[in-house]
This record gives C-alpha cells, structure tokens and sequence, in this order.
C-alpha cells in the first residue's frame, strides 16, 4: 500500500471510544495499514476509512468479541474495560492504559 506508513496515534493497551458507534475498548494489537480482505472492507468499512493509515484490533467492553477499526474512527478515552480475554492480555491497569501480560512486536 504506502511506502511510508503513518505513525499510530494509539498504542496497545490504550482505552479508546469509536467515534461513531459509541463502544469503548482497549487496543490489543495495531497494523499499520488495512491488512484485511476487500470483501470485509466493502461489506463491513462503510464509511471508506483510508487503507494506507494505521488499523486497530480493539476488544470491546461489555461484550466479548473485538473489531477492527481504522484510526479515523477513534479517539482517546478513559476507565476500565469489561472483556473476558482483558485478564489474559494485560497484567494491570493504572488509571490511564492496560499494561500488557506480554512482551509483544
């Protein structure tokens, strides 16, 4: 895609809101580009967020599945997240961000 990929605005462990759909959740990975299919872009993306700028795996709280977002559609937010694979991912949480379990790439 780009030869030059956009620096991620957020970073794993951090707690974000999705702009448009009002869920909260916590970044678990970030690429940094759109890495999935043109089908799940065309069935799932439908405000045509850019590919070339980074993509966030997020668990979402209160529920127990995660989504992929573009970083268009996230911004900054605050507090605790409810998702049963949290515990797994993330030693502790400091008010602010997850620390993770793990040394991650």
């Amino acid at each position: 895609m780009s030869d030059h990929p956009q620096a991620a605005k957020f970073n794993l462990g951090q707690v974000v809101n999705h702009k448009l759909f009002g869920y909260r959740g916590v970044v678990i990975d970030v690429d940094p580009e759109f890495l999935g299919s043109e089908a799940w872009y065309d069935n799932m993306a439908k405000s045509h967020p850019p590919k070339d700028q980074p993509w966030y795996h997020v668990l979402v709280h209160d529920a127990e599945h995660q989504t992929y977002v573009a970083e268009r559609n996230l911004e900054t937010d605050a507090g605790q997240i409810e998702h049963p694979l949290v515990p797994l991912v993330f030693a502790d949480f400091d008010g602010d961000k997850y620390a993770t379990r793990f040394v991650m790439n």
